[in-house]
């Protein structure tokens, strides 16, 4: 049996690199001229109040152009650039093609830009999970799937079969993060279905403790490509210091397929893989007793029992944790809090014994709205709950927060990242 071909190159110049990398994996093979072809980046979300270190989070828009050049080069005319990213609450997929510069590949190439929440789903049944996919997805011959070699704090590693959870519709997006059922055993159904033909791994950055912004980037320099989904996630997963056996996702993926994860059973072409090799952490660290993260330890906060999120908290929810932990911290003054607990996601119940409880989303309110352990509840229902609501929440409790602390947070992990170490934000336009 023919071994599925990796390429593994370096990132010098985004067009040379991508095209060696191409080349290495024959990665055009699988595509006709004719065809309607639709790349998937990760777009996963944007900010455009506060500063937003994109590095590792987003796919780079230097190997976004190199890739639609490339195509146009080869012949292939028919290019659609699709993601359907966090809505704020609305969709802002437009947005932020604008700000990486894709109107410009647009004019350009006639590359259509087309932002999948405000289009048309269609429900699929996959057996254990109904997902309602974007129809432009469906559609499409081939997919070429461009995600970003980063970590994710609920599944480890986000990459190629990953990337695809961004073609569902919002209320599937939530419906992945269930109650009885774990997140990992959901969007690879995905990859079953839809005609990924090509899977680029952008890892011009790693990103640390990801999956968005709060997470570290270090600047990796590499491209990672394949024909085969599995056989790119299982690289990309190596060169992060995992084996794929240690990757939920993977393994189901492969059980679903009846395939191996035996790195031996792949063909690797370009670079030396475990000259690449590093290992990247994945995950917050919590104190014992599930009190809260390790820093809150660290700071002498006391009267506090922050529960450790879980896989049923959904995307929304987790994009406002942080802030979420960062307001608590910003509220600490030196003395104890006054005996809060908070609970996240659809499975945590409120424990006995805390005079406040902070029901931090909808789903959590729900599961909580009749239990008898709760003295005080303090219900954010947003779906996700803003900064706001938790401020004014917190209030109930004698808690005050500073925004401006968030603020300065936030301007901090902008400006970490200097661009004569790297942290160039020309990757991420389009001239």
């Amino acid at each position: 049996m023919t071994k599925p071909v990796v390429s593994i190159v370096k990132f010098e110049d985004a067009y040379h690199s991508l095209r060696k990398a191409l080349e290495l994996c024959d990665g055009l093979s699988g595509l006709k001229k004719d065809d309607k072809i639709l790349i998937k980046p990760n777009l996963v979300s944007w900010d455009f109040n506060l500063p937003f270190p994109p590095f590792g989070v987003v796919t780079t828009s230097a190997v976004m152009a190199a890739l639609v050049r490339i195509l146009k080069e080869e012949g292939f005319s028919r290019l659609t650039i699709g993601e359907g990213s966090l809505m704020n609450p609305r969709p802002m997929g437009r947005q932020i093609f604008k700000v990486l510069g894709y109107e410009k590949l647009a004019e350009k190439y006639g590359v259509e830009l087309v932002d999948f929440n405000e289009e048309k789903f269609t429900e699929i049944d996959f057996g254990p999970i109904k997902l309602s996919v974007a129809n432009r997805a469906l559609k499409a011959d081939k997919i070429i799937n461009l995600p970003v070699l980063k970590t994710h704090n609920q599944c480890k590693v986000s990459l190629g079969i990953k990337n695809l959870k961004g073609t569902i519709s919002r209320r599937s997006k939530t419906h992945c993060h269930g109650k009885d059922w774990d997140l990992e055993h959901t969007f690879p159904h995905l990859a079953t279905r839809l005609p990924v033909a090509l899977t680029i791994i952008d890892g011009v950055f790693v990103l640390e403790k990801g999956p968005g912004p709060t997470g570290k980037a270090y600047r990796k320099n590499l491209i990672i490509a394949s024909t085969d989904i599995l056989a790119a996630d299982i690289a990309g997963a190596e060169i992060m210091g995992y084996r794929a056996e240690e990757i939920e996702h993977l393994r189901y993926f492969a059980g679903l397929t009846g395939r191996s994860l035996d790195l031996q059973n792949l063909e690797i072409r370009g670079e030396d893989l475990n000259a690449h090799r590093q290992f990247i952490d994945y995950d917050w660290e919590w104190q014992e007793g599930d009190l809260g993260p390790i820093g809150f330890a660290r700071r002498g906060i006391t009267g506090l029992a922050i529960r450790k999120y879980d896989s049923s908290l959904c995307t929304g929810c987790s994009g406002m944790y942080n802030p979420m932990l960062i307001m608590f911290m910003s509220a600490f003054k030196g003395k104890p809090f006054p005996n809060v607990e908070v609970v996240s996601g659809k499975r945590q119940l409120a424990s006995p014994g805390f005079d406040y409880t902070v029901l931090f989303g909808k789903c959590v309110c729900e599961l909580n709205k009749d239990n008898p352990n709760i003295k005080h509840a303090i219900a954010l229902k947003g779906c996700p709950p803003s900064i706001k609501d938790l401020e004014e929440g917190l209030k109930e409790a004698g808690i005050f927060c500073n925004y401006d602390e968030y603020v300065n947070y936030r301007h901090y992990i902008f400006n970490r990242y200097k661009k004569e170490e790297g942290f160039d934000l020309e990757l991420y336009s389009i001239s």
